[in-house]
């Protein structure tokens, strides 16, 4: 699997193992089987994990992995894998978020990892008209001072806000948005801050939640309700994007150039984001090994300018999503905010 040297001493595997499907919402979840697919993906190359303080449990497998596997790999140590999580804090407490209440999540990340530092924790911030995200990104900064974050990056940070982070002196590693053929918003002025201040991205909804399959080519439009969350959130991207009818085409056009390189449709979205400026990895929630053998066809082929071209065609006929990178998500009474949980850190 191909890497990316994200500092002198850390790299990271391109595609990044996804954590949110096991969370809950997205079907039962057999405890050491996920266990066993994990390593089956670190031996794989898939080497780096996503994860988030609000994903219900994941935490603590993903720890339960660490622990099983530490004496079973081959360089007899974890140095090889890397566990990205995320702090979240609650939609109720930003208001009033005291460095006390960040320094608690932060070791419970910690505990529930069973690991003295975390390797990446990636900063959310649910709304900016709470004005403590500078002052709780620089209690992040104090918490890797003491050594109990190596690296941080922010999650859903558009460039006007990350900028004031920055210039506040917080170096930021990395930033996770959503992007993809049906979402193109990192595309706007976060690129360019991006490429100033070479903060990579860290990309997912790439496969939107599993719509770019063939599953849903020359299908009739899913009706609720949608079989788990993720394609519950999807399908609002697909409204935005144009509609079913567009999604249809671009599903057409993917299957198209993926029989080209002998690949399929989610393989084709995948590499037309790697190939993207600024892009550091995609985070896939593959479920299980079995997506192993694709995942691993990302390193057989590239697109070329036709294959861009084609897609450009599509995407020249959308609609939007437009704004800033999580705008839309950010409207708490709009349909993409609705279908969100804010207070998942609640005791």
């Amino acid at each position: 699997m191909e890497r990316i040297e994200l500092s002198p001493d850390y790299s990271i595997s391109r595609v990044i193992k996804g954590g949110w499907h096991l969370a809950g919402g997205h079907g039962t979840i057999d405890e050491q089987k996920a266990i066993s697919d994990m390593r089956a993906f670190v031996e794989a190359g898939v080497t780096t994990f996503d994860c988030a303080d609000i994903y219900t449990g994941v935490e603590e497998l993903i720890g339960k992995f660490l622990k099983k596997y530490k004496q079973e790999f081959k360089s007899g140590d974890l140095s090889d894998v890397q566990i990205h999580t995320k702090y979240v804090p609650d939609y109720s407490a930003l208001a009033n978020l005291r460095f006390e209440d960040t320094a608690k999540i932060i070791d419970r990340s910690l505990s529930r990892l069973g690991v003295e530092r975390l390797d990446l924790v990636q900063f959310s911030w649910w709304d900016y008209q709470f004005e403590h995200y500078v002052e709780t990104a620089l209690h992040l900064a104090e918490l890797q001072k003491q050594g109990k974050i190596r690296y941080i990056g922010v999650t859903n940070f558009d460039a006007a806000h990350l900028k004031e982070i920055l210039d506040a002196g917080v170096e930021v590693l990395t930033n996770q948005v959503q992007y993809s053929i049906l979402d193109h918003r990192p595309e706007s002025n976060l690129e360019k801050l991006s490429e100033t201040y070479n903060i990579p991205f860290l990309c997912y909804g790439t496969v939107a939640g599993g719509f770019f399959s063939n599953r849903y080519l020359d299908t009739p439009e899913p009706q609720e309700p949608l079989e788990n969350r993720s394609l519950v959130k999807y399908r609002l991207i697909i409204d935005e994007f144009g509609g079913y009818e567009l999604f249809q085409e671009a599903l057409d056009t993917l299957e198209r150039i993926g029989n080209k390189h002998e690949v399929g449709i989610a393989e084709v979205a995948s590499q037309y984001i790697l190939q993207k400026p600024m892009v550091g990895a995609v985070i896939i929630g593959a479920r299980n090994r079995n997506h192993l053998a694709r995942l691993q066809s990302l390193t057989s082929f590239q697109l070329d300018a036709e294959d861009l071209n084609k897609i450009k065609e599509i995407v020249d006929k959308s609609e939007g999503p437009k704004g800033p990178v999580y705008d839309l998500e950010r409207d708490k009474e709009g349909k993409h905010g609705r279908i969100m949980r804010y207070n998942l850190n609640e005791d």
